[in-house]
């Protein structure tokens, strides 16, 4: 059984936003950090943002002030909204849990959900 359940991606025009949704299943989430990371054809997989479970956050560089990421306790999920996206934004979206942000890999994550950027 995967723990996490990523959801929310499709195809958007240049310019569009998505909010993509990681439900985890069996545990909570917010004893763990969790990092969103994309995976395109021929690139290295690449970090995108995470929250630690004191909600402090980071972003990479090439999708700072574009997304933002957000956890509801409650609901025991995690959010990626994404603005403005660009074609370079195009890959398989996964979440992750993390012991914490920086420094710590990627522990267990779900099998992704399909974002595509293109006019």
């Amino acid at each position: 059984q995967v723990p996490l359940v990523e959801s929310g991606g499709g195809l958007v025009q240049p310019g569009g936003s998505l909010r993509l949704s990681c439900v985890a299943s069996g545990f909570r989430l917010e004893h763990f950090a969790i990092g969103w990371f994309r995976q395109a054809p021929g690139k290295q997989r690449e970090g995108v943002s995470c929250v630690n479970a004191n909600g402090i956050t980071n972003y990479a560089d090439s999708v700072k002030d574009r997304f933002t990421i957000s956890r509801d306790n409650a609901e025991n999920t995690v959010y990626l909204q994404m603005n403005n996206l660009k074609p370079e934004d195009t890959a398989v979206y996964h979440c992750a849990t993390k012991l914490t942000c920086l420094g710590s890999p990627y522990r267990h994550w779900g099998q992704g959900t399909q974002v595509t950027v293109s006019s």
